[in-house]
C-alpha cells in the first residue's frame, strides 16, 4: 500500500529503521510507533519507498 502523504511516508521510514535495528523502537512515537507494532518490514518498505513528488505534506492537505 503506497503512502498517501509525505508525513505518512516519513513515519513508515522511521518504523522501518527500527524494524531493521538501525534505531531503537523506544525512539518512535505516534504513527511510526503504531506502524512498527502493526506492519511487517515488507509493508513498511513499500510505504516508505513511495514516490514523494505530488504528495501533500499531510493527509487532507
Amino acid at each position: 500500500m503506497p503512502a498517501t502523504s509525505k508525513a505518512q511516508q516519513k513515519a513508515a521510514g522511521a518504523a522501518l529503521s527500527a524494524k531493521r535495528g538501525e534505531t531503537k523502537p523506544s525512539e518512535l512515537y505516534d504513527a511510526s510507533k503504531d506502524m512498527y507494532d502493526s506492519m511487517s518490514e515488507e509493508e513498511l518498505e513499500e510505504m516508505a519507498s513511495t514516490e514523494r513528488k505530488g504528495k501533500p505534506e499531510k493527509k487532507g492537505d
